[in-house]
Parts: structure tokens; C-alpha cells; sequence
């Protein structure tokens, strides 16, 4: 694909329902890479004509759209690219893109699985941050894909670890990093091995600490794990009211759902979140611990499914990232939306790292805010949403 077409192409993408930045972009040197990559393996024969493509991690639509051009131009892949985006962000960035370049159909949005992955013959991967996300993937893969299948992983080459070979030598017998380009790089896999009948994922373990079992699917923050900042703000959980409804904003693993939902059982629980690994993780957690009719699971982006004034409490622990940036977008975004989702009276419980100072937002966005608690790292505060028009 000529560098003009695609550097025109992706001058038009934006990240748009995600949060926009003059320092954040729809596209990075890594889908670049990967579609040239694919491009030249197809001029060199490397790749046939007809193939059937899968893309996993496209974040804004890049890949897929890239893809799409590509196919234009040569013909290259065989029937509609079936494409995997963990954030449902991603899944309407794509569709807003392509609608923005007048682009009708031509692919199709799947869950992790087989739907996604059966018979193809190529795959385009953005590498993941964690080993345990690219696990699940490499396995995927290697369960579904055509025998003959080419995948082809890029990332930064700042990100990327000798672990990422490790995990996808252990799917297939072939790895070979590829020179590196405008500081990314792809590792090329081939010759998928034969897999455990069952899948890896998703994972379940017990938390002696919790007296609770946690389901993980591979790309959900902090795997099985309890991450410091949840440690922190369930130390606040005998002062937390009871609510009829109740929320965990960005739920994770639904670590706090389901000790909130224990510890209320006549609460109503949701637990949302804008990644699918983070909400089938959360349904895992609530079954597991038999809470599943208490809790219910939910993926959206920042409640936009949910009412206005719709419960009585939140509870929150932010990111701090925006893909791997640093930045306060993310958390601000979901504050708003907690100011639009709580009832007048209703609270919202935040723990976040203290140097990100959210105090002002939350004074400004919900209403009157305390700090219930500090340690060295954290801040829980409880704000109240205050009467509309006071």
C-alpha cells in the first residue's frame, strides 16, 4: 500500500467516543508496520491472495481500515475481516471511523473465540501490555486458526519483553522477530502446536484474604489478584451505606461488586466496565461466589446505558492510563458520568493515586467531598451528589 494512501487514511481516523487529547492519536507506527508488513508478504507471494484475515486489538480502527484499503487495491483477503476489540470504545471508534470514511461493511465485529479466529489464515495483532492477555490470544489462535495461519504481532518496541516470545513459543513452533521500524516491531508466528482441550482462560482463584474467588480472563487489570488501590478503599466498606442500587464503576474482576454485594445482600449490584474481558471476568466472580443473582454485569462506556439519577452509590477506582499514556481524561470522563448516573443524595466512593488530585473534579462534578482516608499512595474520598440546581 502506497505510504501516502495510508498516512491520508489515517489522517482522518479520530478516537471518538474515547477520550480525545492533543497528545492522543487513533493510530500509532505499529498498525502502520503491520499493514505494510502484510502488504509486502502478499507482493512476495508469502501470503496468498483469498486469505482470510483476523484482526485482534485493533484500538481505533486502524488495522481494520487499513485492511480494507489494502483489499481494494489487490484483492487480498477472502470475505468480510473479523476483527476483536476488547473496549466496546474500540468497537465504536471503528464503526465511527468507517462511517466517516464512507465505508459500508466489509467486516465484522466478534468476541475472543471462535467465531473471531475459525479458519484464518492471517492475523494482525496489536501486542497487548500483559503476558497473561497475549496468553489467551497465542491460545486462541492456535485452538481456531487455519493450520497454515501467519501471525503477525507488532508493538512499541518500548513495551515489548523477551516474555511475549516466550508465551507465543509456547503456541507455536515458529517465532521470528522481525527488524524493528520507527520504534516498533513485529514478531512473526507460524506452525500452531496442539492446545489443552480446556482453555486457559478464564482463570478462578481463591483469595484467602477476601474469602472470595475471583475469576480473570487474561486482559483484565491485575488478574486474580487484588490490586492495591481496591485493598485500600474495602478497608472503607463497614462505613459505605447500604443502597438499593449500587454500582462498581470499572469493575475489573468484580472484586468490589461482590464484596459489596456480600456484605449488603439486600443491595442491587451493578458491575460495569468497557472491556469484555473485565465483564465476563466480573460475571465469573459472581458466579463463583454465588452472587449472581445480586449482581449484574454490564459492558458500556461510563454508564452510558444507565439512567440519569438511576442509584445510590458508586464506587470507583479510576485508571490512570489511557492506553499507555498517563492521563487524567479517563478517570474525569467516568466522574461525570458518576454526577449524571447518582440520585440526588446518592454517593460516590473514589479511592486514586493522591498525586492525581481529583478533589476539585469531584467537588465541581458531584458535590460536597471528604477524605474518608490516605496512605502513602491512595486517597478515598465519599462525595454527595448534590439537588439539582443547587
Amino acid at each position: 500500500m502506497a505510504d501516502n494512501n495510508l498516512d491520508s487514511l489515517f489522517s482522518r481516523l479520530d478516537r471518538f467516543p474515547d477520550v480525545e487529547a492533543a497528545n492522543l492519536q487513533a493510530w500509532d507506527a505499529t498498525d502502520k508496520l503491520l499493514l505494510d508488513t502484510a502488504a509486502d508478504m502478499l507482493a512476495a507471494g508469502s501470503l496468498h491472495p483469498g486469505s482470510r484475515l483476523a484482526i485482534v486489538g485493533d484500538r481505533y480502527g486502524a488495522l481494520t481500515l487499513g485492511a480494507l484499503a489494502l483489499d481494494d487495491t489487490a484483492g487480498s483477503w477472502n470475505g468480510p475481516i473479523r476483527v476483536h476489540q476488547d473496549l466496546i470504545t474500540g468497537e465504536r471508534a471503528l464503526r465511527h471511523n468507517a462511517g466517516t470514511l464512507g465505508v459500508a461493511g466489509g467486516f465484522e465485529q466478534h468476541p475472543l473465540g471462535a467465531g473471531l479466529l475459525a479458519g484464518a489464515d492471517v492475523v494482525l495483532l496489536q501486542l497487548p501490555k500483559s503476558l497473561a492477555e497475549l496468553e489467551e490470544i497465542a491460545d486462541t489462535v492456535a485452538r481456531h486458526a487455519a493450520p497454515g495461519v501467519v501471525l503477525l504481532a507488532g508493538g512499541r518496541v518500548k513495551h515489548m519483553s523477551l516474555g511475549m516470545n516466550a508465551v507465543l513459543e509456547r503456541c507455536f513452533s515458529e517465532v521470528q522477530p522481525q527488524l524493528a521500524r520507527q520504534k516498533s516491531r513485529i514478531l512473526l508466528a507460524r506452525g500452531p502446536k496442539p492446545v489443552p482441550g480446556t482453555p486457559p482462560f478464564p482463570v478462578r482463584d481463591f483469595n484467602s484474604e477476601l474469602g472470595l474467588t475471583v475469576g480473570a480472563r487474561g486482559a483484565v487489570f491485575a488478574g486474580t489478584g487484588l490490586d492495591i488501590g481496591t485493598r485500600f478503599l474495602l478497608e472503607f466498606l463497614p462505613q459505605i451505606p447500604a443502597a438499593r442500587h449500587a454500582v462498581d464503576l470499572g469493575c475489573g474482576t468484580g472484586i468490589l461488586a461482590a464484596m459489596y454485594a456480600r456484605a449488603n445482600p439486600g443491595s442491587r449490584v451493578t458491575a460495569t466496565d468497557q472491556s469484555a474481558a473485565a465483564v465476563d471476568s466480573a460475571r465469573a466472580t459472581a458466579e463463583a461466589n454465588g452472587l449472581a443473582d445480586q449482581v449484574t454485569v454490564l459492558q458500556d462506556d461510563a454508564m452510558d446505558t444507565l439512567p440519569d439519577a438511576s442509584t445510590d452509590l458508586i464506587l470507583l477506582n479510576p485508571p490512570f492510563h489511557v492506553g499507555a499514556a498517563v492521563h487524567a481524561g479517563a478517570g474525569i470522563k467516568l466522574i461525570e458520568a458518576a454526577g449524571r448516573v447518582l440520585a440526588p443524595g446518592g454517593e460516590l466512593w473514589t479511592v486514586f493515586n493522591s498525586h492525581l488530585h481529583y478533589q476539585p473534579a469531584l467537588q465541581r462534578l458531584i458535590g460536597p467531598t471528604r477524605e474518608a482516608g490516605r496512605n502513602p499512595k491512595f486517597t478515598v474520598t465519599a462525595s454527595t451528589r448534590k439537588s439539582a440546581g443547587v
